[in-house]
């Protein structure tokens, strides 16, 4: 089952192609305008005048958007609040047509947009359950046998008798994705919807949506950069109604950071008394520091499940962005005695050693880090703030301060890591975004104990025992 948008007045065949074979989803020279009316009376005089005056303003939402999406890939969809997110989402679902343009599309498509839409406040859960299923393309028959399902998976209870008025939003969102989640859908589109609802749920619709990625389409939009990356092949950077950049997850999501950070604080860089960009002297670490030691020496476990580390040296050409007010010199993994890492064991102790540069006095500075999987999953982090929360401590223009913290490093499944580090100024609330560089120190787990999950943690203790025949532990816990 395929269908075609386009804009009024032009037939799907106007340019001629047909839909690809791989693709689910094609969209050639989409655009978007808006009439804005300042006045309600301005609409009824724009009908009267038949287009001979305009009393509207018109508003681009979208403008030349050219997509094509294939079979079985997940993209994801980023941009400021306005980007035209939404806009598009309901123009490939079907219930906006674009202005210019046409899209394609092929096998059933299933929507989950604004939360709520399609839903009668006044009927209750089950008779809206057969209302949006029937919108989506099921009849009567196929809705009778799946409405068990759909039910168990909404979990609302006896709510489903009530009218949907009466529902928390949260209600509403799982009874909505219950129903998308049992149409047999080919394309997917979620819009925002997993932000509401309890954790439990949200997680038992992520479980449903690795599934679902796996033979057919998913268009996801969200904020939450970490579903972006954890979910999606592919990602599209919409600014302004335009796709600005697309590609993998990680590199669009960590280009959409920079433009949040950017929109809040400006692009400018700080620069020096002359105006030209600062530059200060070279950190120069003393002989000897920068010679990396193999800390494999220190280890005779000779299991293959050992996990060993491989550290990179500090890349001062990685990406990065901020206002430039400080700078990132130097990035060091330590050992227990201070000296370099090559390579570590997940699980002893280490120390992340960052040297920063002020290039302009520095009031309160917060130093910071996430070490991230290569998708771009953040594992953890942390910064100096609460630290030095009721001490700031103040760094003149020019002057080499760093920051170091101690922690003992996570058994890592195998696979590549970096760590992302930052300088900024001000509080955890409001601060202003120095400098951020992504990629500023890379790890390579080589061999792994991992067997689940992204990390494991050194364990204090593992133990298994029999019960005492009275019901106690052998520590003495009663275990009735």
């Amino acid at each position: 089952m395929s269908s075609d948008i386009t804009a009024p007045g032009t037939s799907p065949a106007d340019d001629g192609r047909a839909l690809p074979d791989e693709a689910a989803i094609e969209l050639r020279g989409v655009s978007k305008t808006f009439e804005i009316y300042d006045r309600p009376v301005h609409r009824l005089l724009q009908m009267m005048f038949r287009g001979r005056r305009t009393f509207y303003r018109g508003f681009t939402a979208l403008s030349d958007v050219n997509l094509t999406i294939r079979r079985g890939e997940c993209v994801g969809i980023v941009g400021r609040n306005g980007a035209g997110k939404s806009t598009l989402l309901q123009i490939i679902a079907g219930t906006l047509a674009p202005t210019t343009g046409t899209v394609r599309t092929c096998g059933r498509v299933a929507a989950l947009l604004e939360l709520g839409s399609g839903f009668n406040p006044e009927f209750t859960g089950r008779e809206n359950v057969y209302l949006n299923a029937a919108i989506l393309g099921l009849s009567d028959e196929e809705i009778d046998a799946r409405y068990d399902d759909i039910v168990a998976f909404a979990d609302i209870g006896e709510f489903i008798e009530q009218p949907v008025r009466n529902y928390s939003s949260g209600m509403v969102m799982r009874l909505a994705f219950a129903v998308i989640a049992h149409v047999d859908a080919d394309i997917l589109i979620v819009d925002e919807a997993l932000a509401v609802g309890d954790a439990y749920f949200t997680q038992k619709c992520m479980r449903f949506l690795r599934d679902f990625i796996k033979t057919k389409t998913l268009f996801f939009v969200s904020h939450d950069v970490a579903a972006i990356n954890s979910l999606c092949s592919h990602a599209v950077f919409l600014e302004r109604g335009r796709v600005r950049s697309q590609g993998d997850p990680k590199s669009i999501t960590e280009e959409y950071l920079e433009d949040v950070f950017a929109s809040i604080q400006g692009r400018d860089v700080v620069e020096d008394e002359a105006g030209s960009p600062f530059l200060g002297e070279t950190l120069t670490l003393r002989p000897g520091e920068e010679d990396f030691r193999d800390a494999r020496q220190d280890f005779i476990n000779a299991s293959g499940l050992r996990n060993d580390i491989q550290v990179f040296r500090f890349d001062p050409d990685s990406a990065s962005f901020g206002k430039g007010g400080a700078t990132i010199e130097q990035v060091l993994l330590l050992d227990r005695r201070g000296a370099p890492l090559s390579w570590c064991v997940g699980g002893e102790v280490v120390s992340l050693r960052i040297f920063c540069r002020a290039k302009q006095e520095l009031a309160s500075p917060i130093v910071g880090f996430y070490l991230k999987d290569r998708l771009g999953q953040t594992l953890f982090g942390d910064n100096t703030y609460l630290s030095y929360v009721d001490r700031p401590l103040s760094v003149p223009r020019g002057a080499l301060f760093e920051a170091l913290f101690r922690f003992r490093m996570p058994v890592l499944a195998a696979g590549t890591y970096s760590f992302v580090v930052s300088i900024a100024e001000g509080s955890q609330a409001s601060h202003v975004q120095h400098e951020w560089r992504h990629d500023a120190l890379l790890l390579t787990s080589v061999t792994s104990s991992v067997s689940a999950g992204i990390m494991g943690l050194p364990m204090q203790a593992v133990e298994l025992k029999l019960c005492k025949n009275d019901g106690t532990s052998s520590h003495g816990d009663n275990l009735s």
